[in-house]
Order: C-alpha cells, then sequence, then structure tokens
C-alpha cells in the first residue's frame, strides 16, 4: 500500500480515496473504523456521535447485534442462489413483510434508486394495462426539489443542476409540480394521462421540508378521484424515522399499520431501503396490492441479488428490533425534546435561524447564503467537538441519529451542538 511519509493514518486513507477512487463525493474529513449502536469511532480511536445514520440507514444503530447475527448466520448456510431457484428464505420474508406494512405482494430489490425505478415501472406498466392509457403516454407527477436516487431515469425528473448537467439525454414522461401544493397536483391530474404521483412524505434530501399536515391525505383522495396510483418513496423517512412506523402514517404512534390509525394514508405503491436492513446489508422493497403488483410477468423486472437470502434474514430481524425496541415512540419523544432544544438555543444566537423536521429527522438552517462554507465549517467544528453531522443544499445541516438513542445521550449532543454554535466563529 502507498502511502505518504509523515501523515497520519486518517491522512494516508484519505489520500487513498481521492486517488484511485471517483471524486463523487465529498465527505466530512474523518475516517471511520468502527460503530457501536449510536457511536462510531476513528481510526485513531476518537470517539464520536453518529447524527447522520448513513442517511437513516442505521435507524436500528451501528452493527445492531440481532441483525448483525442473522446476517452472520445466514452467510454461512446459503447466499445466494439468484430467482432462478426458489430458496428456503425469501417466501417467509415475503409473508413477514407484507403483513408488517399491509399490503399483498411486496417485489423485493436492494437499493433504494433500484426500488424507485421498479415503483416506475409497474406504474407504468399498470397504467397501460389497468387503466388503459394509451402506449408510452403514461405521465408520472413527481415534486420539484425532489431526491428519488442518481439513475438516469431518476434525475431525469430532478431539478438539481448538480443531478442534470451534462448527463442528459434525459427519459421523459414526468411532470414536475411545487411540493406541498395541493392545487398544483389537481391541475396536473386533469390532463388525463396521469398514471401515477411519486412523493417523498417530508423532502430529506431538500433539507428536511415537512408538508402541511392534509397535504398527504389531500393528494391521496386526489389521485383516487382520478385514478391514479399514490407511490410513496419512503426510503429515507420509513422504519420509524419520523416517530412513525411511516411517514405517511401521520400523527399515529402505532408500530405497525392497523385499522385504529385516522391519519394513515395507504399509498399504492410503497417503496423502502435504507432502514430495512438496519443498514448492515443493501435490501430495498417495493409493496402494493395485487391488481396493481400483478401486471409484472416473469421476465419482466428482477435482480440477481433482490431477494437473496441474507437480505430477507437481515430484513426480518431489522424490523423485528424496530418492533421490539418500540423505535417509533422512541423517536417520537426525543423528536419533540431535539426541536425544542434547539429552539431554545436559537433564541441565543443569529447564527441558526430555524429547527425544522418531525420525529428523529430534523435540520437546523444557518444564518448564510446556500453557496457559502458556513454550514460545512460548522459541521467541522462540531466533528471536533465530537458530533458528525453534514450539511445539505449548502446552508442546512440535517441532523438524524439513530433511533436507539436515548435522552441523556440526546441531551448530551444537544450540550455539544450548542457549545459549537455559540463558541463558532465565522
Amino acid at each position: 500500500m502507498e502511502t505518504m511519509m509523515g501523515n497520519s493514518l486518517a491522512e494516508n486513507l484519505i489520500n487513498l480515496e481521492d486517488k484511485f477512487g471517483a471524486h463523487n463525493y465529498h465527505p466530512l474529513p474523518v475516517v471511520l473504523a468502527k460503530g457501536n449502536g449510536v457511536h462510531v469511532w476513528d481510526v485513531e480511536g476518537k470517539k464520536y456521535y453518529d447524527f447522520l445514520s448513513a442517511y437513516s440507514a442505521v435507524n436500528q444503530g451501528h452493527c445492531h447485534p440481532k441483525i448483525v447475527g442473522a446476517m452472520i448466520e445466514q452467510a454461512q448456510t446459503l447466499t445466494l442462489t439468484s430467482r432462478a431457484f426458489y430458496n428456503s428464505v425469501l417466501g417467509e420474508y415475503e409473508q413477514f413483510v407484507t403483513n408488517y406494512f399491509g399490503f399483498d405482494k411486496v417485489l423485493p430489490m436492494n437499493t433504494g434508486a433500484e426500488a424507485v425505478e421498479t415503483a416506475i415501472k409497474l406504474c407504468r406498466k399498470w397504467a397501460y394495462e389497468k387503466k388503459g392509457l394509451a402506449e408510452n403516454q403514461a405521465q408520472i407527477v413527481v415534486c420539484e426539489n425532489n431526491f428519488h436516487g442518481r439513475t438516469t431515469t431518476i434525475v431525469s425528473f430532478s431539478n438539481d443542476p448538480d443531478a442534470q448537467n451534462n448527463f442528459g439525454p434525459f427519459t421523459p414522461g414526468f411532470l414536475r409540480i411545487p411540493y406541498d401544493d395541493v392545487n398544483a397536483l389537481e391541475e396536473v391530474l386533469k390532463s388525463g394521462n396521469v398514471a401515477g404521483f411519486l412523493v417523498e412524505p417530508i423532502q430529506g434530501e431538500a433539507g428536511v421540508y415537512v408538508p402541511n399536515e392534509k397535504y398527504l391525505s389531500e393528494c391521496k383522495a386526489l389521485c383516487e378521484k382520478y385514478d391514479v396510483l399514490f407511490i410513496a418513496d419512503e426510503v429515507q423517512t420509513g422504519i420509524a424515522r419520523t416517530g412513525s412506523l411511516l411517514a405517511v402514517c401521520g400523527n399515529c404512534s402505532c408500530e405497525n399499520k392497523c385499522e385504529k390509525q385516522a391519519t394513515y394514508v395507504q399509498p399504492d405503491i410503497l417503496i423502502l431501503g435504507k432502514a430495512l436492513s438496519g443498514g448492515v446489508y443493501p435490501v430495498s422493497a417495493v409493496l402494493a396490492n395485487d391488481e396493481i403488483m400483478m401486471v409484472i410477468k416473469p421476465g419482466q423486472h428482477g435482480s440477481t441479488f433482490g431477494g437473496n437470502p441474507i437480505a430477507a434474514k437481515v430484513a426480518m430481524a431489522a424490523l423485528e428490533v424496530v418492533s421490539e425496541e418500540q423505535l417509533a415512540l422512541n423517536a417520537r419523544k426525543l423528536g419533540e425534546l431535539f426541536r425544542s432544544e434547539m429552539n431554545r438555543i436559537i433564541s441565543k444566537t443569529d447564527l441558526i435561524v430555524k429547527v425544522r423536521g418531525k420525529g428523529l429527522l430534523n435540520a437546523i438552517i444557518v444564518n448564510d447564503t446556500p453557496d457559502s462554507s458556513t454550514a460545512w465549517n460548522l459541521c467541522v467544528a462540531l466533528k471536533d467537538n465530537g458530533l458528525l453531522a453534514k450539511p445539505t443544499h449548502g446552508n442546512i445541516i440535517r441532523f438524524a441519529p439513530p433511533l436507539v438513542m436515548t435522552e441523556s445521550e440526546l441531551l448530551e449532543c444537544v450540550a455539544i451542538i450548542e457549545k459549537t454554535i455559540l463558541e463558532f466563529k465565522k
């Protein structure tokens, strides 16, 4: 291994990534080597609170013993068969996950972007074969400032210049409307060629934008009125992150969907990923009822690794942890405390102008322009004080710790954030 003499271990490892890896990320200057629960350690042994959770993939905490144990046990037995054959675990997982979320069928995939692509294909095929739209005319409505992944099709309907510049030509068939605007949705639905509405219940990557409380239910009602599929992308917001099992559960504190959830919005297609595996293994899923899912026939969609035995075992363990440890309730309680504490800190400083979020998916807005380095420098200062977070969209810092965090740990983190903000110099 080539290293530079005189550099620290961390500097050498950063240099290796810089020299041999594509420059498609801009990481915070810390090299992590170990994780446990809400903490991570760098290569030099310094301990940090993780306030990003791998973009909400590690909701159950780093290296959760039940999830890791399920992975190891299955990896020693059977890892991959492809879908050319049945395997002894997949059917059990499919029954488990469909019952858990209340759908007839699941189509297993690996990553969030793959699951979004799957939902797009499924929606279009349903539109032609069930709704009766003319071939190649189906349109899917999306929202401004969306983030659904980075494939060519998905960036085709982004309005982020970094996502689109010099990546065309783009995939047609998408209509973009403002987020949290029910009237805008109804206007485009009147065209008659709309197959689906793809939406994040909370826009995480855009800076944790939480819509009006009635937004999702009103959008769902419009989709029903115009015979359009309501597609919920819960890759980041799902699996207890926002204080409910799913963000579409609204204000319900139940761990699982039940008939008593008055605020629950039933998606026609539900997209899951990230914390579906607790961050241990790439697992994603698309869930729908038979009328929609059964338009996909053998050979029309799939994945070599999708539904592999390890993924199936890991996902079941990860979802059991969510229920057994009541992570949705914990996220709800700690989220309310966190926002209250952030508002207290904001009252003491002009550096931060607002906190917003739901559950343990939150963000603070830095009082500077999006093209400034203030939020980045503030995250570096937080790192130096033992807490890891990352800016998004320039002047926004997202805070999303593992949901296994305790109240005392959260208050320790609040103290770190308060000290960092009050001592920070631009």
